[in-house]
């Protein structure tokens, strides 16, 4: 009886054995297969194409220069590849490029500045470390000095429309300062003040002669890449057509003039919601407006879908 079971355990241990040596002979062979067909990792990644011209509000990035070849080489490699945020841009791009293109071209701003507030914010209400907020990332003086309220009730840097003026006056501003576009754009970011300081101290009369801080430094080639990315995306490997935000051009407006109790009651009596409200508002930062001195505010009231 003993021998039997002996020998049955080990018919079962060789028969294990056995198998056991046929899968790993088996997974061996498929891994060396694998290798070398070369599809462990079934991706091409190709270099962007910087054999064409590139330029920034009709002034030519010089190509010759292997600085700025680099340095746009590097913009438009880290945004191709920058999947998500990438992505969101473009899809975004859809839903507020409508209301700030008119505007641009309304004050003589070039076109392409549409693409600092991507730089700037990803086209978004964003606040940065230093308290600069919404999609043209206003601090706080500069907004007021270019009329914006900033209360504790109502914030216009997160009025798109207000907010693109507010930055067109600005940028107007700084390209008569400086006579170019470039290098307005340049002190968007850094601010006039440092950008003239380093102009002198360097002796520098073009942007691309200027040793600036690593932001500034990247700014202008970051603003062309996504230029070229959103303007192009399926150049790039997006192709996200079918699924672009669609504008927020779907409303009503009404006059306020009085105090607001509380923003829900009032979306509600307006067919709305207090969250739809605030999306087609994000202005208004509080649930309620004591507005004691009568100012007039156009509230966006979004139509039933």
């Amino acid at each position: 009886m003993k021998s039997i079971t002996y020998y049955t355990c080990a018919l079962g241990i060789f028969f294990t054995f056995v198998l056991f040596s046929s899968y790993t002979e088996q997974e061996e062979n498929s891994r060396i297969i694998s290798t070398e067909q070369g599809d462990q990792l079934p991706q091409i990644i190709r270099p962007v194409d910087l054999n064409k011209p590139f330029d920034f509000a009709g002034e030519p990035i010089p190509m010759d220069n292997f600085d700025a070849r680099e340095r746009l080489d590097r913009e438009l490699i880290a945004n191709s590849y920058r999947h998500s945020s990438t992505i969101l841009n473009i899809k975004r791009s859809a839903r507020y490029f409508p209301v700030i293109e008119p505007i641009l071209a309304q004050h003589g701003i070039p076109d392409d500045f549409k693409y600092l507030a991507v730089a700037e914010s990803d086209l978004s209400n964003a606040t940065s470390p230093a308290g600069a907020k919404g999609v043209w990332q206003f601090m706080r003086g500069t907004a007021k000095d270019y009329g914006l309220q900033v209360a504790n009730e109502v914030d216009e840097r997160y009025h798109l429309e207000k907010a693109t003026e507010a930055a067109c006056k600005h940028i107007r501003k700084l390209h008569n300062l400086f006579g170019s576009w470039s290098l307005a754009a340049a002190a968007y970011n850094v601010g006039q003040t440092k950008l003239r300081s380093e102009m002198k101290k360097q002796r520098g009369n073009s942007l691309f002669d200027l040793n600036l801080n690593q932001e500034t430094s990247r700014y202008l080639f970051r603003v062309v890449a996504l230029k070229e990315i959103i303007s192009n995306p399926q150049n790039f490997g997006f192709d996200i057509s079918d699924s672009l935000y669609h504008p927020l051009d779907d409303y009503g407006v009404v006059e306020v003039n009085t105090s607001v109790a509380n923003w829900g009651d009032f979306a509600q009596q307006y067919g709305t919601n207090y969250r739809m409200l605030k999306i087609y508002n994000p202005w208004l930062t509080a649930s309620s407006l004591q507005n004691q001195s009568g100012r007039v505010y156009w509230v966006k009231i979004p139509k039933q879908r």
